[in-house]
């Protein structure tokens, strides 16, 4: 291959296919993809399955071969000379929108060179890369060794049951790439592990207590409405109170939001309400020791405050974030969601967490396991992806482990390849957000060298024998 003619056919595709892209991503973000009750044919709900057809209508459009895997997942192929696949997947379903848009989370925008809405990062942006580099295959013409799928999920943010009906169903890919990370090559992922801490059944002051939006998304907004005189309290700088009726006030709690698998810099309104009731003693003794046990919880992100902090050679610490609150049945209930290293295991947090709630006189309900996922960094198919990152991007960047959890670890040979760039080589504007975050926004710029990065790559993919 005449690398430097392909290139240049790779950029005036780009050129001329700019606007086409962003008003197709355009029409991805104005679904409201969120997971909803499930129902005939839409079995994540009808968000995820509207926004599953748009994909696969674009995909028809360029000439590709649509199909719907009963509304679980679809894919879009480009027939090979070989039936054995080299496969991109990327998600078409999102997080809820939270709190704190300075816009409308389901209307692209287009602001100063970025791009703002849900899922234009994560990951309908990434979805659209990797159609319209099947896209350039097609209209270049010639019949490449494997046939290239493009697979599109509708369940990632919310239990991965997708891919488990595909892979049951469909064959596994030669070598599958998911563009859910960062640049250049996510190798292995931590293992995750997750639950329920639930209280005893509480008769008291408090009376409702709500917060969070999803799981695996560190929650800005929290309230519980707690009886108390409103004349003693004040507010703070992350909580306010207000009047819900006579001798019923609302407790309302403002943090910084985040993906849990990386809380650093995030604020938990969760534990901001915690620590407020707790601190004006606006609870009986059952309620400061079910509040007490949340408290230890969200007193850390490492684990460390309830004795499962952990790290190994591979991986970066362990992660626990505290996502979503709720009452029912008078027991409070808080969701977990950790991310560990191979230097501890499932029984033994499940012991700690266990633990953390008989002080409240309550239970740790698990809910899921995934082991850690790791694969060789040294094999050919994952120098070929690194070096097509550092030649394109001019950059000495090193693949590399990480907390967050990908489509990666469901097949025998995948990896996450972008798209966004390695920590620290860029910094956007404060107002633009990260994903899972209000205003979550992309660079138009990085969009356009990912596809051109994932066109050569694949294109190299071609080449090895897999």
């Amino acid at each position: 291959m005449d690398e430097a003619r392909f290139l240049q056919e790779v950029d005036a595709f780009i050129e001329r296919s700019k606007e086409a892209f962003l008003a197709d991503l355009g029409a991805l973000v104005a679904v409201n993809s969120v997971q909803g009750a499930a129902q005939p044919g839409a079995p994540f709900g009808p968000g995820p399955k509207q926004a599953l057809d748009t994909a696969l209508d674009i995909a028809r459009r360029m000439g590709l071969a649509a199909h719907s895997c009963e509304g679980y997942m679809g894919y879009a192929d480009l027939p090979g000379q070989s039936e054995r696949q080299i496969a991109t997947i990327a998600h078409l379903d999102v997080v809820p929108e939270g709190n704190g848009w300075t816009g409308k989370p389901f209307e692209m925008a287009r602001r100063e060179g970025y791009l703002l809405g849900r899922g234009v990062c994560d990951d309908k942006g990434p979805a659209v890369i990797t159609l319209y580099m099947a896209k350039f295959f097609k209209e270049r013409g010639e019949t490449l060794p494997y046939t290239l799928r493009i697979l599109l999920g509708a369940n990632e943010e919310t239990g991965m049951g997708d891919v488990d009906y595909y892979l049951a169903h469909y064959p596994q890919p030669a070598f599958c790439i998911t563009p859910d990370a960062e640049f250049p090559v996510c190798y292995g992922e931590k293992g995750g592990y997750g639950g329920w801490l639930i209280s005893a059944p509480l008769e008291g002051a408090l009376l409702d207590f709500s917060g969070g939006v999803a799981r695996n998304v560190v929650p800005d907004r929290a309230a519980a409405l707690v009886r108390a005189d409103i004349a003693a309290l004040h507010n703070t700088e992350n909580v306010t109170v207000t009047a819900e009726r006579d001798g019923v006030v609302r407790i309302s709690g403002f943090g910084k939001g985040g993906h849990a698998a990386m809380p650093a810099g995030t604020v938990n309104a969760i534990a901001l309400v915690v620590n407020y009731i707790l601190d004006n003693g606006l609870c009986t003794e059952a309620e400061r020791r079910a509040l007490s046990m949340l408290r230890t919880l969200h007193a850390s992100t490492d684990g460390s405050s309830v004795g499962i902090a952990a790290r190994d050679e591979v991986f970066d610490p362990l992660t626990c974030v505290g996502g979503v609150i709720k009452m029912e049945e008078g027991c409070l209930r808080q969701s977990i969601d950790i991310r560990f290293p191979t230097s501890i295991d499932a029984n033994t947090m499940r012991a700690a967490l266990s633990r953390l709630a008989e002080t409240a006189g309550g239970r740790f309900e698990p809910v899921r396991e995934n082991k850690p996922f790791y694969i060789d960094p040294n094999t050919p198919p994952i120098q070929t992806l690194v070096r097509t990152y550092n030649e394109v991007m001019g950059t000495d960047a090193k693949p590399f482990t990480m907390g967050g959890g990908t489509y990666a670890r469901h097949f025998d040979n995948a990896v996450s390849f972008g798209i966004e760039q390695p920590a620290g080589l860029e910094t956007p504007p404060a107002w633009v957000g990260t994903m899972h975050g209000p205003d979550e926004g992309v660079r138009e710029g990085l969009l356009w060298d990912s596809l051109k990065i994932y066109i050569l790559a694949v294109a190299r993919l071609m080449q090895l024998a897999l």
